[in-house]
């Protein structure tokens, strides 16, 4: 029998040998429980360790984790976890902060330069032989334009890096910090980017402040021209009056990896001629995905051996 029970609360990657052969390391076996929430609660009860990637771990379900000491989770963003309550349990919780840095900066930048230069419509007509820019007029040079990047962490700041050589203006708002990176023009409040900014990009964690900070007032304060960009957490962007006004042209557009209701809002937005929807993969490439596993099952393997975690949340 194992020193030490890790389970993995829900599975989304090809496979997880790589955590199975770190944790035998430490003589810690790795449990995927097979069901429904309540099934893998159950299982995880008495576990030492807890992997997790989407699935919520509410403050009843920390309260039957009666042998864990740390919960860590695969991706950036904690917000499935109730970190008050595992605070008070005295479990630890983790995340990999800096696993995707560059893949979600990269896939920013593309959607913003496909919405920038109309790519998919423009495949669209290319295919039914339309090889004329009639349809696609205007388009604005993207030195001439204004780009605001809300929130100035590692995924902010490296796409205020990329935007530097295009030459155009990058505004920079975080309610949490003070300071900019270089070329970045630090403003002092939310409504300064919407009104400034020719294509707003967000790149906040969800909190109990940020949840919904871009419903109908944000939208109608932001130019008609403007693109909204959201590679970060889909609940920061209230779904319905997106739509509202990007049918009521208040915005020009938008470009989204991240919904408020993941899959559910999709069939809203995808009718939308100016609307450009991928699947949440900004932070994917093979080499992230690996790295979030390693990094993730290391944070296990420092708290179970008495060590400090490198990502602690809580």
């Amino acid at each position: 029998m194992a020193r030490y029970r890790v389970v993995l609360t829900d599975q989304v990657f090809p496979d997880v040998e790589l955590e199975r052969e770190l944790l035998a390391g430490i003589d810690a076996e790795l449990v995927i429980p097979s069901g429904g929430h309540d099934d893998v609660i159950a299982a995880a009860a008495d576990a030492d360790a807890i992997l997790n990637t989407y699935m919520p771990l509410s403050a009843a379900d920390v309260a039957r984790l009666t042998s864990a000491r740390i919960i860590a989770r695969y991706g950036i963003g904690v917000d499935n976890i109730d970190l008050a309550a595992a605070r008070a349990a005295g479990i630890v919780v983790t995340n990999v902060p800096d696993y995707s840095v560059e893949e979600v900066a990269a896939h920013t930048l593309a959607l913003m330069l496909a919405a920038i230069r109309r790519l998919p419509r423009a495949m669209e007509l290319a295919a039914a032989g339309s090889w004329s820019i009639d349809q696609l007029r205007p388009i604005t040079r993207i030195s001439e334009m204004s780009v605001g990047v809300v929130g100035l962490g590692r995924i902010g700041r490296r796409v205020a890096a990329l935007l530097r050589p295009f030459g155009g203006r990058i505004l920079g708002y975080d309610p949490y910090t003070g300071s900019a990176p270089p070329g970045v023009e630090l403003v002092g409040n939310l409504d300064d980017i919407l009104v400034s900014s020719d294509i707003v990009t967000l790149h906040l964690p969800v909190t109990a402040e940020t949840r919904g900070m871009i419903g109908a007032a944000q939208l109608s304060r932001m130019r008609s021209h403007a693109i909204l960009v959201n590679t970060s957490r889909g609940a920061l962007v209230r779904t319905e009056d997106l739509v509202r006004s990007l049918r009521d042209g208040a915005i020009a557009g938008a470009a989204l990896d991240v919904l408020e209701r993941e899959a559910l809002d999709a069939p809203a937005l995808a009718g939308l001629p100016n609307v450009i929807l991928t699947p949440h993969m900004a932070y994917y490439s093979e080499s992230s995905l690996r790295e979030s596993q390693r990094k993730a099952a290391s944070q296990i393997i420092k708290v179970l051996r008495g060590e400090p975690p490198d990502y602690p949340v809580n």
